[in-house]
């Protein structure tokens, strides 16, 4: 009776003790990467934040210090979605209508980057005739497409698109068709063998061999996309964090400004992290986050 009391008895801590080293190793874990991932910035992010706090706060400064950025704008931190009609609200709902137009133009992008950066990529006359023209015309800054767009849609919505589309399609095209030139012979050969048409060639072969360099151009383009937004919202108008910024400027709202620049670097960051992430998953890790 003694002894099955005792078995009885240690049946629970032997059950206990895998999952208290679970516990303890998934601690750690996140120990480690606290250390290695968050405290570094949030150490430079501290120390940032003390000096712009130092040099702002003294007699004459022309910018604001965080803690007055922070009373300026608390309203619009609190209460971003808000809505008083008209052209008049708040922050969240500025970025969303600047997210629609990166959306619709981005997405463009992809679509005709991609095709077109694999034409190039396959075909040497398309890569002789056309990649000439793409190089001179990735070079003209986007903003400069702005006066020819609105012409020609006597619109700005679609103007705005097609500026975001015009400045994302570049590195998309390029990465794409180098993705798909450096694709090895070997694998053309297997296709060869297999006797794959067209249509499985390119979904069998091209598009998983060149991922890691398409989702490359992918993500410079989405950065393009949402740095060409900003300044196109502020000469277009409408609602648009761009426009909020040149409104708040008009205004001279500085701290509101400096708000607005903090949450589009933060939404940028976003947007690239999500483009890493997915082509992660689809090359299975061969891309760099």
């Amino acid at each position: 009776m003694s002894t099955s009391v005792n078995q009885a008895a240690s049946v629970p801590l032997k059950l206990s003790l895998p999952s208290r080293t679970a516990v303890q190793a998934t601690a750690e874990r996140i120990g480690k990467y606290g250390m290695s991932h968050v405290l570094p910035p949030a150490i430079v992010l501290a120390v940032l934040l003390a000096v712009w706090e130092a040099l702002c706060s003294v007699p004459g400064a022309t910018l604001p210090a965080p803690s007055k950025v922070v009373a300026d704008t608390w309203e619009l931190i609190v209460n971003p979605f808000y809505d008083y009609g008209g052209n008049d609200v708040g922050m969240g709902w500025q970025i969303l209508a600047s997210l629609e137009r990166v959306a619709y133009g981005y997405l463009l992008a992809v679509v005709a980057g991609i095709g077109l950066g694999v034409l190039v990529g396959q075909s040497t006359w398309a890569m002789r005739g056309l990649d000439p023209i793409f190089q001179v015309l990735r070079t003209v800054p986007p903003l400069a497409w702005l006066p020819l767009s609105l012409a020609a849609f006597q619109d700005s919505y679609p103007s705005a698109i097609f500026v975001i589309f015009i400045t994302a399609i570049w590195p998309i095209i390029i990465n794409t068709a180098v993705g798909v030139r450096n694709i090895p012979e070997d694998y053309r050969n297997v296709s060869r063998v297999l006797r794959l048409n067209g249509v499985e060639h390119f979904v069998k072969i091209t598009l998983p061999a060149a991922a890691p360099y398409i989702f490359s151009g992918l993500r410079i383009g989405v950065g393009l996309s949402w740095l060409a937004i900003v300044a196109a919202e502020m000469l277009i108008g409408g609602v648009g964090i761009g426009f909020f910024i040149w409104d708040a400027w008009n205004a001279s709202m500085i701290s509101d400004i400096v708000l607005a620049l903090i949450y589009v670097g933060i939404v940028g960051f976003i947007l690239d992290r999500i483009v890493a992430a997915l082509g992660k998953w689809v090359t299975r890790g061969t891309t760099t986050a």
